[in-house]
């Protein structure tokens, strides 16, 4: 198995059961779950019985996990968690990247930080080729997280948008960062 990732500021590590409070706590957050529910929390039996099992999964394609707890070095507080995980469980070829952290942890480039050291460990370590990431198009936080880890505007498209969310009517976008593209230029 892959070393875990990690950053000047975050330890990332495996989400485990012991995480189900600070899972709860964070998808309690309204500006949190803003674009991913409207702001409705997410009630703690589906982050235990249906998040939980999917957060805490080992992906062969990569040979560990898909989801990482950041954590601050300084003192082991709980910032949220990082998606790094493969469209196709037996294959690196294609990870999905994702963030989800507190909004004590908004506004101090952890999410950038914790998104590229992601990308360039999977570049390195995990034999990935393509990175994707999606979000809602009128997340524009999330979009420069993207940007800023060096993902690149692929597409703009309409499948998946929740419905009843305030800017779900302008969609979703996607980006994307190939590993050609990575080793072209100097990584961060």
């Amino acid at each position: 198995m892959a070393e875990h990732p990690s950053t000047e500021r975050m330890r990332l590590r495996p989400i485990t059961t012991d995480d189900v409070d600070n899972l709860v706590e964070l998808d309690s957050d309204p500006e949190v779950m803003r674009y991913l529910s409207g702001g409705e929390a997410t009630p703690r039996e589906t982050v235990v019985d249906r998040n939980l099992p999917r957060l805490t999964r080992h992906y062969p394609g990569i040979g560990t996990f898909g989801y990482w707890a950041a954590e601050t070095r300084e003192d082991g507080e709980f910032l949220g968690w990082f998606e790094y995980r493969p469209l196709d469980v037996d294959s690196a070829e294609v990870v999905e990247l994702g963030y989800r952290l507190r909004r004590a942890a908004w506004g101090r480039g952890l999410a950038t930080e914790g998104a590229r050291a992601l990308i360039h460990w999977g570049f390195r370590e995990l034999d990935v080729q393509r990175v994707t990431a999606n979000t809602m198009a009128v997340n524009a936080a999330s979009r420069r997280v993207m940007e800023k880890a060096g993902l690149i505007y692929l597409r703009g498209y309409f499948e998946h948008s929740p419905d009843g969310i305030p800017g779900a009517e302008f969609g979703e976008v996607e980006y994307v960062l190939d590993r050609a593209d990575w080793v072209a230029r100097p990584p961060r």
